[in-house]
């Protein structure tokens, strides 16, 4: 307690004012043994002189230190380059002496400052020595008194080099938090055993649990610039095992007026470890694009759907149409919207399954840009409710697709997913269904609508998605629930995938299929064990990870590509066409209006038979469809 008051009151009264008359007093006892010293530790000199000479050293001091700032530095957080600013004071103080001793020495102006020149020499040695020792000591004191606080936050800081210096710097400016930098850890031997400050630099490879325990570490800061997200996800995964948190400094372009304050530093998030470089798109071409259209995003607020919705809100559209069926989520998307001061938008509830209704949209508003994200996208669900599956993701898009065609859009874009390719599932054979729709229109030459498809995999932390799961099941306390051990996936970030359906938007002649060069797939059971040790806990300790098997129609592995596809390259390296199969628009146009018209009746089986047969591909998978992978003869 008693503790805690005293680091207070140093906290609050250890003020810049306070450090100035110190060292003000610091050099005139100084200037004070400096005479004793030259006259062999005795008092043996004119000591009536000193009421005169020392106001004066005093006010020659507070004219130096004030204009060099000397006294501006945390005491507390004391380094080096406090010691120079210290070094240079006194530097200019000793000169400006200098200067009036030789003056009065050769002119006699006042018989009262006759000082021999050795004393400002040693005086200045004094003074030197006195200040800088004093400031390391007032530290060392106030390290000693905090020791034990509750609030201190002991840190490892990943990387000695000059990113590392400038993190440590930040720590040691920052007045939130009592940061502790208890040492640096790098790669580099040559550096192992060295000091910076005092703190001493460890080798990475000889940190361990027992380190961590002995020397209480709370944070692992990463102040490593240009890293390549593979090196990251190895020293986190390396890292989190250790029972530590695991921050990372932001990059250079991301400093705040290029600056770097301790408060950038943050967490490292699930989307920071996707074992692959972020995906940038930066394209003027979509601003002139949508530059005074009309522009209808379809399941707007949908998680895919609104981020577009975000993202065309700062482009100088005429009018943005966002259109969904989901009232309450619509509403937030609006408001929102309306918060940011964006406007030209409106909010419309609809649903793409009705025709008449979207027919009026389409004959009020006129758009000339589609974006096309409404589908349901649950596997599990859509396996046991195909009629709902093939209602909205192959009849909504017939619907908007065949209105697009109507009224003349310039452009539709359509969100596929990579559950499309060799489908095992409903939900996954609608989609290619849907896909295959859209290259039918674009094969017929009778209307003047360009037809796109994007197709990617799973997006992070959209609405059902695994990540949101299992942080709402590491809130309940586990266990979180994997449905295989070896079950991968290809992720991307929301934004990532909403730059590609505006991207998508400006490219081709219509008719292509864009897929992401999305690096590796990545473990899903990889990806809970990470989000265990970045919510501060250990598993399997504090949270298991349970199996539950795989559900119906589920995969153990996606595809980005069908046999039979191979990709071409476009002007963005992480942009590919995928070169889909030759289809007879004809023959599967007419079997898709078969399809649509027979699932009124309702009969599962017969529409996932249908199914099967405009996509022979689909094959089920743990799915009480299995008996039906026997094509229909025609």
């Amino acid at each position: 307690m008693i503790k805690n008051l005293l680091f207070k009151l140093i906290d609050r009264y250890a003020s810049n004012v306070v450090v100035l008359v110190v060292d003000i007093f610091l050099v005139c006892l100084a200037f004070v043994l400096a005479y004793t010293v030259r006259f062999n530790a005795s008092l043996n000199f004119e000591t009536e002189l000193l009421l005169y000479q020392i106001p004066l050293i005093g006010v020659v001091a507070l004219v130096s230190f004030v204009t060099v700032g000397s006294y501006r530095g945390i005491i507390r957080h004391t380094g080096t380059r406090d010691a120079f600013n210290v070094f240079v004071g006194v530097t200019l103080m000793s000169i400006i002496t200098a200067v009036f001793v030789l003056l009065n020495s050769a002119f006699g102006l006042f018989s009262w400052f006759t000082i021999p020149k050795s004393i400002v020499i040693i005086h200045y040695l004094i003074s030197v020595i006195l200040l800088v020792t004093s400031r390391f000591v007032f530290k060392a004191f106030y390290e000693i008194i905090s020791s034990d606080i509750d609030e201190i936050i002991n840190v490892l800081i990943y990387g000695a080099g000059d990113s590392g210096m400038i993190t440590y710097g930040a720590l040691n400016r920052d007045t939130k938090n009592n940061y502790q930098v208890v040492g640096f850890m790098d790669d580099d031997r040559r550096k192992v055993g060295k000091k910076i400050d005092r703190i001493e630099i460890y080798y990475s490879e000889k940190i361990t649990r027992e380190f961590i325990a002995k020397h209480e570490i709370d944070e692992i800061i990463i102040s490593i610039q240009n890293l390549k997200s593979e090196k990251l996800l190895y020293l986190t995964d390396k890292l989190l095992a250790l029972g530590v948190q695991i921050k990372i400094v932001p990059p250079l372009t991301k400093w705040i007026g290029n600056d770097f304050e301790a408060n950038q530093i943050k967490q490292v998030k699930i989307e920071d470890l996707l074992d692959r470089k972020p995906i940038r798109i930066d394209n003027p071409i979509i601003n002139r694009d949508v530059k005074n259209k009309v522009i209808l995003v379809t399941g707007a607020a949908g998680s895919i759907g609104s981020e577009i919705s975000r993202q065309l809100s700062n482009y100088e559209y005429e009018q943005l149409i966002l259109v969904d069926q989901a009232e309450s989520a619509l509403y937030d998307l609006q408001q929102e919207l309306v918060h940011k001061n964006k406007s030209n938008f409106i909010a419309i509830v609809a649903d793409v399954r009705d025709f008449t209704r979207m027919q009026d949209i389409f004959s009020t508003y006129k758009p000339s840009k589609v974006y096309h994200a409404a589908a349901y996208k649950h596997v599990p669900l859509m396996e046991v409710s195909p009629y709902e599956a093939v209602k909205i993701n192959i009849g909504g898009t017939k619907n908007i697709a065949d209105l697009a065609v109507a009224h003349e859009v310039d452009r539709f874009v359509m969100v596929s997913t990579d559950k499309a390719v060799n489908p095992t599932n409903v939900m996954g054979a609608t989609k290619r269904v849907a896909e295959m729709y859209i290259s039918c229109l674009s094969n017929n030459k009778e209307h003047t609508t360009k037809f796109t498809t994007t197709r990617f995999g799973n997006v992070l932390g959209s609405n059902g998605s695994v990540i949101p799961l299992f942080k709402k099941q590491i809130e309940n306390g586990g266990p979180l629930t994997v449905t295989h051990k070896d079950i991968t996936r290809y992720f991307m970030t929301i934004p990532e995938a909403c730059q590609l359906v505006l991207e998508a938007g400006t490219m081709g002649n219509g008719g292509e299929i864009y897929i992401f060069d999305m690096g590796k797939s990545v473990k899903i059971y990889n990806i809970a064990k990470r989000m265990i040790h970045l919510s501060g806990l250990r598993y399997p300790e504090d949270i298991d990870i349970k199996i539950t098997g795989l559900r119906p129609g589920e995969k153990l592995y996606e595809e980005l590509l069908a046999n039979g596809e191979n990709t071409t390259a476009t002007y963005h390296e992480k942009i590919m066409i995928a070169a889909t199969q030759a289809i007879n628009p004809e023959k599967i146009g007419k079997k898709i209006e078969e399809l649509c018209t027979q699932n009124d009746a309702t009969d599962n089986a017969m529409v996932v038979r249908l199914l099967k047969d405009i996509v022979p591909e689909y094959i089920s998978n743990n799915s009480i469809f299995e008996n039906l992978d026997t094509p229909i003869k025609n």
